[in-house]
């Protein structure tokens, strides 16, 4: 199977699984299609594509879960591994040192196209043309704050001196058909750029990108440290440039491939009204908070173009597998860089994001001999806490690296048996995302609180594990499996 190069690829790439399910009844933007997806996600059910969505321009399509579990047997990882350049059936620690490894490569810049032949330039749209009138804006959870413009697109935004471009993602809600507001949240690189177009008084320039090579999103969810740009992280990872071509109204470049590409300018003030929105911890805060306001001056798509969508709640979706995956690469960059006896590291997807396992490998006393399990989780533990993406990480759990923490059985079956009731832990105080439901309100508010991290590795002499794989010789598994279908 080939590696998918913009979405339209990667959708025929999940048809040839069996991966999509078009539904081509007249589908009510307004919490149906949420419904829709979020059931597509809570019954592993293959990727929606809808055709015909209620209110908006012919050939206009909705593709929800676009990188959720697959349905594909036997491949549950398939959408991730597709996205990402890899074969279907690449499990959790294969995907993991991928994203690790190419954060170890000399990063490799995008190049510029040819405009004219570019996809995304299909049809422009200017002036009173730009609204998103015409787009599938849809009503993702009852009661959220307003139809969701951009759940799983891409913002990229430029410093003022041009000496940095960040790609990220964060939600943005409709206003109306030319304005929009979302999050622009302190310690996230997109707030880093507007701060400073803030403080020289001018709106800064933007580009909402839906759509595109299927790794992007990734990427643009990926806590990459201060100063790494994504494009070039995108490109050490797949091997190859990004194409881009400038935008029509601002001075910022897009995917060439790219579905739908909005543009405009996000004021320096904060004036909108913003959520609330179902999320990521399965919870839907009824909190709001004021925003900056985005400003369309224009669109660009394909022709039929396909907007990607996201209905975040109870795992597992988009949230869990990007911002679990790409976290859990960075804190095995970050671990593999300080010299530690780490194999892998995990966020599993039905923890909602909420912890972060981390395999140690079975000799490591060997490797740093007289230390206790103890100071080994010390160490882990401070390399995490100097990341940007602590925040984000209330528990860590130090595993040896014989339980596969990818898989929900084997992960519950260990934190139960080697995590001590009281004892071998390591309490702190931290900056903690005020997204995190374990916080009490106060805690949220302050955006502090206590983080744990728990030395669950097994003594020096250790009982064997009772299971086929452990307890028995390997001829006689062998054996067993020869004739296990007789």
């Amino acid at each position: 199977m080939p590696r998918p190069k913009d979405l339209r690829t990667y959708i025929a790439a999940l048809e040839e699984l069996g991966d999509v399910r078009v539904i081509d009844r007249r589908v009510d933007p307004h919490l149906e299609a949420g419904a829709v997806i979020r059931r597509a996600y809570e019954t592993v059910a293959p990727a929606p594509l809808f055709t015909n969505i209620d209110g908006t321009a012919p050939g206009f399509r909705l593709l929800g879960a676009p990188a959720a579990l697959s349905s594909a047997p036997g491949k549950p990882l398939a959408r991730i591994a597709l996205s990402l350049g890899l074969d279907t059936a690449a499990g959790a620690r294969e995907i993991i040192d991928a994203l690790a490894e190419a954060r170890s490569r000399e990063p490799i810049r995008p190049v510029l196209v040819d405009a004219a032949t570019a996809p995304c330039k299909q049809n422009v749209l200017l002036g009173d043309e730009a609204t998103l009138d015409r787009f599938p804006t849809p009503l993702l959870h009852e009661g959220d704050g307003g139809p969701y413009v951009n759940t799983w697109g891409t913002i990229v935004a430029r410093t003022p001196d041009g000496s940095f471009t960040n790609w990220s993602i964060a939600r943005i809600m409709m206003l109306d058909g030319t304005h929009m507001t979302g999050l622009v949240v302190p310690g996230q690189h997109i707030h880093h750029v507007w701060q400073q177009w803030a403080e020289r008084g001018e709106a800064m320039p933007f580009a909402l990108v839906q759509g595109g090579h299927p790794a992007v999103p990734f990427v643009a969810g990926m806590p990459l440290p201060d100063g790494i740009e994504e494009t070039g992280y995108l490109g050490a990872l797949l091997g190859e440039p990004l194409e881009l071509v400038p935008c029509e109204t601002v001075d910022l470049q897009v995917p060439a491939g790219a579905e739908i590409v909005i543009e405009g300018h996000l004021s320096c003030d904060r004036t909108a009204v913003e959520g609330p929105m179902g999320e990521f911890a399965g919870y839907q805060p009824q909190g709001t908070s004021l925003q900056p306001v985005y400003t369309i001056s224009a669109i660009s798509h394909r022709d039929d173009p396909i907007w990607p969508t996201v209905v975040e709640g109870e795992p597992v979706d988009e949230f869990h597998t990007v911002t679990g995956l790409t976290l859990a690469a960075e804190a095995l960059a970050a671990l593999r860089s300080a010299g530690l006896p780490v194999t892998s590291a995990w966020e599993p997807f039905d923890m909602a994001a909420h912890a972060l396992v981390v395999s140690v490998a079975a000799d490591w006393r060997e490797r740093q001999p007289g230390t206790e399990s103890i100071e080994l989780a010390q160490r882990i533990t401070d390399v995490i806490d100097a990341q940007r993406f602590q925040v984000m990480v209330p528990r860590i759990f130090v595993l040896d690296d014989d339980v596969d923490a990818s898989d929900p059985r084997e992960l519950t079956w260990a934190l139960a048996t080697r995590v001590h009731p009281t004892g071998r832990r390591i309490v702190r105080t931290r900056e903690a995302l005020h997204l995190l439901t374990v916080y009490t309100a106060e805690e949220r508010h302050s955006q502090t609180g206590p983080k744990v991290t728990y030395d669950a590795l097994l003594p020096v002499v250790r009982e064997r594990r009772s299971s086929f794989r452990y307890i028995f010789p390997p001829d006689i598994q062998e054996r067993v499996l020869s004739h296990w279908d007789d």
